[in-house]
């Protein structure tokens, strides 16, 4: 029996990490469940974020999936050791890949990570890179608005450069030439980021990042046919929704909510 590949994110910011990984594996059976009702992640205690991504985990989990993408950078952070001890699958997070993407990408070792609070807290970017290149220097700052912007459609609003720059002018001196994107929200500002830290500067996708990794874990296949997509949110169906298909480039079909604390996890 085929099983699905499951990705979980906070809300619409883990579709770049989808998108990714369903242009890498065109004949995967993909299921997405978004925690749009409680968006943001970033901001809150890690014990709540441990227990929102258990939640989200144990519910994609029921759906019989054969591996478990932590698309929140968040979520990677704080919770991936006791998501892993969930089952008998491979759980991955976006830290990992994206540290190790870093690493090959710097040509000075000046590394520069942006994230939510949670994420820049918890130091899981600067602890992966450096375990990698121990002389690397790092510097890490969080974008709280960041996700709120993606969350909104502001990706393009002209409120968004003028944010980008408040928030990047912590590197002005910094002289970093590669920027960790450090949240799966991020890719969707990818754009006004480039422009602010010019073009001496290269970003870190962890959405590509994960992709990649997930081809030494999945073995290649002859299947032509197209996979199937599901799409689970927790609320906010039809805003979900439009910035998908801004996102994707087309309409969204199977999408379903979610409500939160009835039969789909278990303490």
């Amino acid at each position: 029996m085929k099983r699905p590949i499951g990705i979980f994110d906070s809300g619409v910011g883990g579709l770049t990490v989808y998108r990714a990984i369903r242009a890498a594996f065109p004949s995967e059976d993909l299921i997405y469940f978004g925690d749009t009702a409680r968006v943001p992640y970033g901001p809150k205690s890690p014990n709540t974020i441990l227990d929102y991504s258990l939640q989200n985990a144990r519910f994609l989990l029921q759906h019989n999936i054969k591996i478990l993408v932590v698309a929140c950078n968040t979520a990677s952070a704080v919770a991936l050791p006791q998501l892993q001890n969930l089952a008998r699958i491979p759980i991955v997070g976006v830290i990992e890949p994206g540290a190790m993407q870093a690493v090959q990408k710097t040509k000075s070792g000046r590394i520069g990570v942006i994230g939510t609070m949670g994420t820049v807290r918890s130091q899981a970017y600067g602890k992966a890179i450096l375990n990698l290149a121990p002389d690397f220097e790092i510097y890490s700052t969080a974008c709280p608005l960041f996700v709120s912007l993606a969350e909104e459609g502001f990706d393009r609003h002209p409120v968004a450069k003028t944010i980008a720059q408040h928030y990047l002018s912590f590197f002005d001196d910094k002289d970093i030439d590669t920027l960790v994107l450090g949240c799966t929200h991020y890719p969707l500002l990818k754009d006004v980021i480039a422009e602010v830290m010019g073009p001496d500067v290269s970003l870190v996708d962890s959405a590509q990042a994960i992709s990649d990794h997930l081809q030494t874990l999945i073995a290649p296949t002859d299947n032509t046919k197209p996979g199937t997509d599901e799409f689970f949110v927790s609320d906010n169906e039809e805003q979900f929704s439009q910035l998908a298909a801004k996102i994707l480039g087309s309409e969204l079909h199977h999408l379903k909510r979610v409500k939160l604390f009835e039969s789909w996890f278990e303490e």
